[in-house]
């Protein structure tokens, strides 16, 4: 059964949650419904479930009007998981399963056998045979979870709604429960409706999403068209970027930094010389911490690189593939000479970047303080036949090696903090870190 949801609008009291709300879910399909939240999703998957009826507009299901089914034929059409699946009844699993079965029993009519075939079939599917006579309160929440969707196919549902059913679960667990929900959407029929907070979940799992904002569709469809960053900007309140999934294509979010406004200190820049990913976090976290940060040379499509124009982070460029230039290798020996600290990261040693080594040598061979990070320790990172060890250890021996980030950090503070001072007691003014 398809479900259409036509100009939609529910409030509560004066508090308008939901206004002309459209959209469609073909049979057969999984649909994610995700929002911030107070959005309106729950209170969507409840008209959805008619745990509540519409001020306006209409549902149908299977083209009739939801309103008009009773409530046993909805039960056999519609079932319902809920977000939370705590219990406290001495139920067996098989017992509470086999509840499912209640839409198509007479008041005081007893499970046949092919009721029970029925529940075994379900509890097969949902990979809780071997829970059959376990106590339902003994359960972890990712068992307890696949029970409650066992004794929802238990029904024999065309639709199958279910709210955040991946909450307070581990990893593992969710992808279980996706895993299992997104088989039953494409192997047995069934048309899936989940109210999901994690956008990647969503985005590898759904074919389609419904994106909800203060009682509208703000977008709907194919992930990659939901999950942009100027929607989840528009709508969250932050900075994401979207990139395709590295096998399969799907859109995958990752945070950008905030908008909100750092202090910065004034103290002179913190130089950063990194690539293939060495840099970014120390980039984030420091200008984070209000330092001025500096960077290079990095190659355009470098993460690094992706990461300093996000953080708005001044960065000596090379062209994308190419080997450090003599015109590169000055500009950049130029902005270290402003630096108050250098830090090297732990990047990888190639004929392409030595010159990003000797202009760490020259940085310490004047005086900076010099910082090189190594957390790997002896990991294998040399590809020039040793070329790029013995300018390293060259920097190492004038410089300061350290082990990991936090002490970094205290370094950095003492470091540029002394400067600060020296430079505050030359002028005889008082010091403003």
């Amino acid at each position: 059964m398809d479900l259409k949801i036509q100009d939609v609008t529910f409030a509560y009291g004066e508090h308008a949650v939901l206004d002309g709300t459209t959209f469609y879910v073909p049979q057969g399909s999984f649909l994610g419904i995700i929002g911030p939240n107070g959005g309106g999703k729950t209170t969507l998957l409840k008209l959805l479930s008619r745990l509540l009826q519409p001020q306006g507009g209409c549902i149908l299901l299977g083209g009739q009007p939801l309103a008009a089914f009773t409530r046993k034929s909805l039960a056999r059409n519609l079932a319902v998981v809920a977000q939370d699946t705590t219990a406290s009844y001495q139920f067996s699993v098989e017992d509470v399963v086999l509840m499912g079965r209640a839409p198509y029993l007479g008041r005081f009519q007893s499970e046949s056998l092919a009721d029970y075939e029925i529940v075994h079939h379900a509890l097969a599917v949902t990979g809780c045979t071997h829970l059959r006579e376990r106590p339902v309160t003994e359960l972890s929440g990712g068992e307890r979870q696949r029970v409650m969707i066992a004794r929802a196919l238990a029904q024999q549902p065309k639709v199958l709604l279910l709210d955040e059913p991946t909450a307070h679960l581990d990893i593992g667990y969710q992808q279980e429960i996706l895993d299992l929900l997104k088989h039953l959407s494409t192997s047995e029929g069934l048309t899936v409706v989940a109210v999901l907070h994690d956008l990647n979940l969503a985005a590898y799992f759904c074919q389609e999403l419904v994106l909800v904002h203060n009682g509208r569709i703000h977008a709907c469809g194919h992930p990659a068209r939901v999950l942009t960053p100027e929607h989840l900007e528009e709508v969250y309140g932050i900075r994401v970027l979207v990139t395709p999934h590295p096998v399969f294509g799907t859109p995958q979010v990752s945070l950008l930094p905030g908008t909100r406004s750092r202090q910065r200190k004034k103290t002179p820049p913190v130089h950063i010389i990194a690539g293939g990913g060495s840099g970014g976090g120390l980039m984030r976290d420091l200008t984070e911490a209000g330092y001025t940060v500096t960077t290079g040379v990095l190659n355009v499509g470098d993460s690094d690189w992706e990461a300093a124009r996000a953080l708005a982070v001044a960065v000596i460029t090379e062209a994308p593939f190419s080997g450090i230039s003599a015109e590169r290798h000055r500009e950049h020996l130029a902005l270290l000479e402003q630096a108050g600290a250098v830090v090297l990261a732990e990047i990888p040693l190639g004929h392409g970047n030595l010159l990003n080594i000797e202009a760490a040598l020259a940085a310490a061979e004047a005086g900076k303080p010099v910082y090189i990070l190594e957390e790997r320790g002896e990991a294998e990172r040399d590809f020039t036949g040793g070329n790029g060890t013995r300018l390293l250890n060259a920097v190492k021996a004038k410089g300061t090696v350290v082990r990991e980030k936090a002490g970094l950090y205290r370094a950095l503070q003492e470091t540029l903090g002394g400067l600060l001072n020296k430079a505050a007691d030359e002028a005889g003014a008082p010091v403003d870190k």
